[in-house]
């Protein structure tokens, strides 16, 4: 069972302490807080987990602090939606916001090698006027021997290029729980010039320690990617994981599934699932066109693959493109040859901005049955 309480509530107030009372002396029942701050207002949930069927809906919703109570299903507990059209999808971090109305494109290096490399990709990101972006620090590989990432040591020197040049929101992969506390105090010490979204790897989809960690901490969103080998709906408990620790700012990323089926594509590309995703929970979806498709190779019209798998994503609903970009993709240290170019940004992005169009007259046509 979920309590929405009245927004922007004060948690010394009698009415909260009156409320959380009755609550806590129900028997079987545990009481779990999530407070998630709007733009404009702040609003608090309480998920009562236990046996609660038994309770008289109307008889809690009576408290004074309760707004509404939503009765749940068992899966997604905190991140579905369950047929509740009222609640918020989506969060604010660092000046941008992320819902399932929102698009937003992460374009940068999968790895990050060198200052030059990534300051480049910056000022051409500012440029065209975006404020997000991708710099892997740690990269988990198949291979022991290759490239690991820079880690923690180019952590100063990105965060401080990304302030300089408006970015506000960095996608980095974490694979350790040290990976946050090196995050955090990298970017305590440069005065938070930037943002960090912490974000999962598929191989790291069920790291539930990891999940757990993330989790706990309420600084960071999280992007979590879609494991390559297991269904969506464990998929999506791995993302439940998340916000049943505490961190509720979650982002589902789509990034194909592993098999040989999908070839000659790196993967099967998923972007079927925007939509249903969308439907399931109240998480805004990404989609990872780099990884699905993993090549620069093109159609007849010329297109490339990886264009036409971004188009499937945001004609679908998709709210971030995460996508791979590299000022020399010969120096790249992962993913070099499906890295697009940055003289193909400007029309990447005048292609998402067309699909997104579409997208929005499909909305407005069916807005009118």
């Amino acid at each position: 069972m979920l309590l929405i309480l009245h927004p922007d509530i004060d948690e010394s107030a009698e009415d909260y302490r009156k409320t959380c009372d009755f609550l806590r002396a129900l028997p079987r029942i545990e009481m779990r807080t999530h407070v998630v701050q709007g733009q404009q207002q702040r609003l608090t949930e309480i998920y009562l987990l236990g046996d609660t069927h038994a309770l008289d809906k109307d008889e809690i919703e009576a408290l004074p602090a309760v707004e509404r109570v939503v009765r749940i299903s068992e899966e997604y507990r905190m991140l579905g939606r369950h047929k509740d059209e009222k609640r918020q999808a989506g969060f604010e971090y660092n000046g941008v916001t992320f819902s399932q109305d929102t698009l937003h494109v992460m374009a940068g290096l999968c790895a990050v090698d060198n200052p030059q490399n990534v300051e480049t990709m910056l000022r051409a990101l500012q440029q065209h006027g975006q404020v997000c972006t991708r710099m892997g620090a740690y990269k988990p590989r198949t291979n022991p021997y290759a490239f690991q990432g820079h880690g923690a040591k180019c952590l100063p020197w990105v965060f401080e290029l990304a302030g300089k040049h408006g970015i506000r929101v960095i996608a980095m992969e974490v694979t350790h729980e040290s990976h946050i506390e090196e995050i955090d105090t990298a970017l305590e010490k440069l005065g938070r010039p930037t943002g960090v979204m912490l974000q999962v790897g598929t191989r790291n989809t069920q790291n539930f320690e990891l999940l757990k960690a993330i989790g706990r901490q309420q600084t960071y969103p999280a992007m979590l990617k879609r494991g390559f080998g297991i269904s969506l709906n464990e998929s999506l408990n791995a993302a439940e994981y998340l916000a049943s620790e505490g961190n509720s700012r979650v982002i589902f990323c789509l990034r194909g599934m592993k098999g040989d089926s999908g070839a000659p594509h790196r993967n099967m590309v998923d972007f079927a699932h925007v939509p249903v995703i969308k439907r399931l929970t109240r998480m805004p979806v990404c989609v990872d066109p780099s990884h699905s498709v993993g090549s620069r190779e093109a159609a007849p019209d010329r297109i490339l693959d990886v264009v036409h798998a971004t188009a499937q994503g945001v004609i679908s609903g998709a709210n971030l493109v995460l996508v791979d970009f590299h000022p020399q993709p010969r120096e790249a240290l992962v993913d070099g040859p499906q890295a697009l170019l940055l003289d193909e940004l400007p029309r990447y992005l005048d292609d998402i901005a067309a699909c997104r169009e579409t997208y929005e007259r499909r909305r407005r046509i069916w807005d009118a049955c």
